[in-house]
């Protein structure tokens, strides 16, 4: 700002201020040397001033934009494992009972197959689990039950015929119950029953050379199951060794709806 009081002129350049007399002689190239010298250092001082305050404040804006971005990160880490905690337990609470059970022949049991833990495609969960070769429902609901029994069978005899004429195959799935009175009598109910024609027996000198048929029995439906009601399957003792026990072919399992 520049003004005029008296016979002085008034020169401001920031907080510098600068008094010029008006007497001085203007032609004077040593009063303008000096007084040009004078206003440079003085604008360098306040230049070098300037760039410091500026040059402190981006690093401080800097820090904040770190700490602010770090923060952010730390919260959006912090968000995503909360999610993924709601969701494992999310999982974890609608996790549905489900059992499978592959089956082999074991001579000692002279009424049903031996179901198997842990082979082939075994799976257990949900608090269903196996019990002295039977299935035990852990909570009341609705599940689905299915068995399927795979045998391998010769048609052909070397006896007569006619004595029996067809070879069947049956698979039964069996309940008890508390609902069914008392608990000391262990009825079981039929709840599942298949039962089908294998093939005509005819009659061959060599039967074993004639070679074999291979059938499976299946069967499924939906109940509504009780705690503690237990599930086992029932089979003819002279097709128990008939059984086919490669993977896949025979098996028990039950899931709730």
């Amino acid at each position: 700002m520049m003004g005029l009081q008296g016979n002085q002129f008034e020169v401001m350049e920031g907080d510098c201020m600068v008094l010029l007399d008006a007497d001085v002689d203007a032609t004077s190239e040593a009063g303008k040397q000096a007084t040009h010298t004078a206003n440079n250092n003085k604008n360098s001082k306040h230049g070098w001033k300037l760039t410091g305050a500026l040059l402190a404040v981006t690093l401080c804006l800097a820090a904040t934009a770190v700490f602010f971005t770090g923060h952010a990160k730390e919260q959006d880490h912090a968000e995503k494992a909360d999610d993924l905690r709601h969701t494992l337990r999310q999982i974890s609470g609608n996790l549905r009972a489900a059992i499978h059970l592959e089956g082999e022949h074991n001579p000692d049991l002279k009424t049903s197959v031996e179901w198997k833990e842990g082979v082939d495609q075994y799976h257990s969960q949900g608090g269903l689990k196996l019990d002295h070769n039977e299935i035990v429902i852990p909570r009341d609901g609705l599940y689905f039950v299915y068995s399927q029994a795979s045998f391998r069978v010769s048609c052909h005899s070397d006896a007569d015929a006619t004595a029996k004429p067809m070879v069947h195959l049956s698979h039964s799935v069996q309940r008890w119950s508390r609902t069914y009175g008392n608990d000391d009598n262990k009825k079981y109910e039929t709840i599942l029953h298949s039962l089908r024609t294998a093939c005509q027996r005819t009659v061959s000198d060599e039967p074993e050379e004639e070679g074999n048929w291979f059938s499976a029995v299946y069967m499924g439906a939906v109940f509504n199951l009780r705690r503690e009601d237990r599930l086992k399957t029932v089979m003819e003792e002279g097709l128990l060794d008939k059984l086919e026990e490669e993977p896949g072919k025979t098996f028990f399992g039950v899931f709730a709806l």
